[in-house]
């Protein structure tokens, strides 16, 4: 899971977070995994660290790589946009897209329209906890389409 909240050890280095939620789930190979994981989310120079150095986004970063350590076949992110700026969204971006869809699940919570429908295969919107629209990719037109809907729904809500 990536959330808006990285639930991360602060006292601990980058590595050292990395390793101990490896170590949860038996994760083979660990140290290799470790350091590619770092080196993909652009935490190299800091893999030493401690995480209450760490700027908002960089301890995002490292959420993501918390989340893929284990090679999850269910992915949950949660917004997970929070704190990060251009770079490294298009970097968290990338990572995203190089987890075989085929092989995996992700669910993407977001408030970002544009993004959510260029990743999904379904979109849904949800109003008080209930699903109050679900559509396929093949069935999204446009980015106004999806805006028009979820306006809607809003709209009702209140």
């Amino acid at each position: 899971m990536i959330s808006h909240e990285t639930y991360l050890y602060h006292e601990l280095t980058a590595a050292e977070n990395l390793r101990f939620f490896g170590r949860m789930y038996d994760t083979a190979a660990l140290e290799p995994r470790i350091d590619d994981l770092i080196k993909q989310v652009g935490l190299s120079y800091r893999k030493n660290d401690r995480v209450r150095t760490f700027s908002r986004g960089m301890k995002q970063r490292l959420s993501i790589a918390r989340a893929l350590i284990h090679d999850p076949i269910i992915l949950l992110f949660d917004e997970p946009y929070t704190g990060l700026d251009q770079h490294a969204s298009a970097t968290f971006d990338r990572i995203l897209s190089s987890t075989n869809a085929h092989d995996k699940t992700r669910i993407l919570i977001s408030h970002d329209i544009e993004r959510g429908i260029s990743m999904c295969d379904r979109a849904l919107i949800l109003t008080n906890g209930s699903i109050a629209h679900e559509m396929s990719k093949s069935e999204i037109r446009d980015l106004a389409q999806c805006r028009m809907i979820y306006e809607k729904y809003v709209e009702e809500r209140r």
